[in-house]
């Protein structure tokens, strides 16, 4: 039987296991995060993700899944760890260097090498290949490498390892061939080939494609406010228009993709990559914007040392991950204007940032306004007529538009919207 060791047991690594395990497949799930592999070990979860428990509980059941904290030999390597970026905006590749390197002394010939991670084009060219060749195997004969991109979204990952089609990108054909016939194990939907640096590119350009949009809808949401205008409604019927397909506005863009990929086209072409550019200093302004706005109201109502309870830090709704998520940036603008701020989040259970709480009630409780910023379930389906018994001040900024503004109303709160010319 084909055995597969995975290289990094998060969003991706981990629910990619299990559904080769449940497939059919040996796996061997490796991570250098020790809780995590002994939580799932246990059969536990470290991350959040619809389907995931059961899938893991039957996985290490059948005895098809096994994880730890080094690799195993095996036909097929899957390297699935993070691609953040620097604080100057570069990309860190410092994981997949490591992961690539901690596979060297596992690889025989007749190997399949595979990178999920999203990366700059040409890291599989100019990063991973000079560590591989430290296997002494032939590259593309006694070695195959490809690069296979995920497209999937936190909450429905499973359903969309499924569906969705998947680019499959290898060295040359054979590394291609051999990688297509390994996913389709499980995926349903078009798997189609190209080459390594081309599937490298198409993965950064679809994510930079939406942070384009998502840019271009936040500075529709400021042009609103401005003239008179509410955006939410206007990018509605905007998108009633066949060819037209505008995103939604909020207080930022999170995410460990759309947030991050557009700098890797930066860094590799400033020059040319100015609209990329633009679109990602508009979207990372929004955290500044949205706490300029929460300032502004409790100044309008001349509140006195304002508390603000700050409602959602997950970059997504109900998911549990904080990678790059604007709410984190919020805060800290909360911070520098020296305003009081509770935090809470639903999906979180553990304490990440200063001032956060577990408990909603004590989140909210003497609170002047309620800053939303995350469209859980959990807060569109608040009760404002409950809430309005802990806050000290009735006053909502809704950044994601997700509340029933006219029940919010109704219980005698002020509702003001991001983008909405009603503020």
């Amino acid at each position: 039987m084909e055995k597969i060791c995975v290289i990094g047991l998060g969003y991706i690594g981990l629910p990619t296991s299990v559904m080769f395990a449940n497939h059919g497949k040996k796996v061997h799930g490796m991570d250098v995060n020790i809780k995590a592999v002994e939580k799932i070990k246990n059969k536990q979860l470290h991350i959040e993700e619809n389907g995931l428990e059961e899938r893991l509980v039957t996985a290490i059941d059948s005895g098809n899944l096994t994880v730890s904290t080094s690799p195993e030999q095996a036909d097929v390597f899957i390297i699935a760890v993070p691609s953040p970026i620097n604080a100057d905006h570069t990309a860190n590749l410092d994981y997949v260097r490591s992961a690539t390197k901690s596979i060297v002394p596992y690889l025989q010939k007749g190997n399949l090498v595979i990178l999920e991670s999203t990366v700059p084009p040409r890291t599989v060219l100019d990063v991973m290949m000079p560590i591989l060749v430290e296997s002494g195997l032939e590259i593309g004969t006694e070695l195959l490498v490809s690069h296979s991109p995920e497209r999937v979204i936190p909450g429905r990952v499973f359903e969309e390892l499924v569906n969705n089609s998947r680019i499959v990108g290898g060295i040359n054909e054979e590394s291609s061939e051999k990688t297509a016939e390994l996913y389709r194990t499980f995926v349903k939907g078009e798997i189609i080939k190209t080459d390594a640096t081309t599937a490298e590119m198409v993965k950064v350009m679809e994510n930079t494609y939406r942070d384009v949009n998502i840019a271009f809808a936040n500075e529709l949401a400021r042009i609103s406010e401005n003239v008179g205008v509410n955006v939410w409604e206007a990018i509605r019927l905007a998108n009633h228009h066949p060819r037209v397909n505008i995103h939604m506005p909020g207080p930022g863009v999170g995410g460990h993709c759309i947030a991050v990929d557009p700098w890797f086209l930066v860094e590799l072409d400033q020059k040319n990559a100015q609209i990329i550019h633009l679109a990602r200093k508009t979207n990372d302004s929004m955290p500044e914007f949205t706490a300029l706005k929460a300032k502004r109201v409790v100044d309008e109502h001349q509140i006195n040392n304002p508390k603000i309870a700050v409602l959602g830090l997950a970059f997504k709704a109900n998911i549990d991950d904080m990678r790059e998520s604007p709410s984190v940036e919020v805060i800290h603008h909360i911070k520098d204007l020296n305003l009081e701020y509770s935090a809470f989040d639903p999906h979180i259970h553990e304490v990440n940032i200063a001032n956060q709480t577990l408990n909603l009630e004590e989140a909210i409780t003497h609170a002047d306004l309620l800053l939303v910023l995350t469209d859980h379930n959990e807060f569109k389906n608040l009760d404002p007529q409950e809430v309005a018994k802990h806050v000290r001040s009735k006053i909502v900024v809704d950044t994601k538009n997700c509340l029933n503004r006219e029940a919010w109303e109704a219980a005698g709160f002020e509702v003001r919207v991001l983008g909405d010319s009603k503020n």
